[in-house]
């Protein structure tokens, strides 16, 4: 399924997949996923496990970065990220939090991460890094 997202960014149009929950939504930008948390959730393994199973299945063996796009106030639990840690193709983390905006959450979390683990101000930062990231002369 291709669905049209315009808000995200200027270069990449179309998504080739749009998975969605009662925590978050998940859109498939071939190699970079962008994720949206809904208002007042909490992120966990357990709330996100069902959408992480069928996104991986969808990315298959090709390295990925996933894009938290931090337009809501949610929770995250960041033990959680020893499951995360253990993904082989996820290869990065980019956490959008608007600029001078500060996200208490992201020192926790880069703490647990052991995957490169980066604030951008913007999706087209976190874009832009992302795709910079895995370009295979990177």
């Amino acid at each position: 399924m291709s669905v049209t997202i315009t808000s995200h960014f200027s270069e990449v149009q179309n998504t080739t997949h749009v998975l969605e929950n009662e925590v978050l939504t998940a859109y498939f930008y071939d190699t970079i996923v962008v994720v949206e948390v809904k208002e007042g959730k909490t992120l966990s393994y357990k709330t996100g496990f069902t959408l992480l199973v069928k996104g991986l299945t969808i990315l298959g063996n090709k390295p990925w970065v996933y894009i938290s796009n931090r337009i809501n106030s949610y929770s995250v639990q960041p033990n959680d990220y020893k499951y995360i840690n253990k993904i082989p193709t996820l290869k990065g983390i980019a956490v959008v939090s608007p600029k001078g905006v500060e996200d208490p959450t992201f020192s926790l979390e880069s703490t647990f991460c052991k995957k490169p683990f980066v604030k951008k101000d913007s999706l087209e930062d976190a874009y832009q890094w992302a795709q910079e990231f895995l370009s295979p002369t990177a």
